[in-house]
């Protein structure tokens, strides 16, 4: 099943989010590999596609797992979560429908 996973960043972060990028690209590239990323991405900050110095308020995972369990798991490994980057996490089931 579909799960998203949408990480709320801490304010002030955005060095620690920076460290900690190459290895939370790292997993979800796995994630990719194994067919079961269907999107990621974070959310500026700011209305810009680089909102630069203004950072970012968090982020959004669209991706397969087993259970609501795994899903969980998975994000709470997360490095922004070790890094303090994301401040909460929310892990839900999500049913794609468009685009087919």
């Amino acid at each position: 099943m579909l799960y998203a996973i949408i990480g709320e960043d801490t304010p002030g972060t955005l060095e620690q989010r920076l460290a900690a990028r190459p290895a939370h690209v790292e997993r979800l590239l796995a994630l990719q590999q194994e067919g079961r990323l269907i999107l990621a991405g974070p959310c500026p900050a700011i209305d810009s596609p680089d909102p630069g110095a203004a950072g970012f308020s968090g982020s959004l995972i669209v991706a397969e797992f087993a259970s609501l369990e795994a899903a969980r798991a998975w994000a709470d490994a997360d490095p922004y979560v070790a890094a303090g980057v994301y401040g909460q996490v929310t892990v839900k089931p999500f049913k794609k429908v468009l685009p087919a």
